[in-house]
């Protein structure tokens, strides 16, 4: 690893370097900036939820709820970011693939209007593989949180 890369602090990552670090495309794609990110340590995602995103037309219609999953995964994709960074790539990965996920809670809903940040912060590495503990917050407020770990592949 680029030791200058790993402890550099880079404000924020737009929707075009995202594209660069992760193979997910629309509608799959669940981060819309990563800000705040110091070296390969820690950052912030940024979700804004749009009630035209397609999963509003089946949870639920009359009451639109973000699943809770698409928030997992959100978490993952953003530590994606985070250890693609830290490898100091400047092209989309081959593989960046979500390993585990462990004490998963969700604490509040979460629809249309919110604007989602995933604290993500690394507990370990070993080799190609990232551990985080994450925190979805809204308006401040704890909404979900999990343990996450990704892998970058060739």
């Amino acid at each position: 690893m680029n030791d200058a890369i790993a402890g550099a602090t880079l404000e924020t990552l737009d929707i075009i370097r995202i594209l660069d670090y992760l193979p997910h495309r629309y509608p799959f794609l669940l981060i819309d900036r990563i800000v705040d990110i110091r070296g390969d340590e820690s950052c912030v995602g940024i979700k804004n939820v749009t009630i035209n995103e397609p999963q509003f037309q089946g949870h639920f219609p009359l009451a639109p709820v973000m699943p809770g999953v698409l928030m997992i995964e959100a978490m993952a994709q953003t530590a994606g970011v985070i250890a693609m960074h830290a490898q100091g790539a400047v092209e989309r990965p081959k593989s960046v693939y979500f390993v585990t996920i462990d004490k998963a809670k969700f604490r509040k809903p979460v629809g249309p209007g919110d604007r989602i940040e995933f604290h993500m912060t690394k507990t370990a590495q070993r080799r190609t593989i990232y551990w985080y503990e994450g925190r979805a917050m809204v308006d401040g407020a704890l909404v979900c949180e999990a343990q996450i770990s990704a892998m970058v592949g060739a």
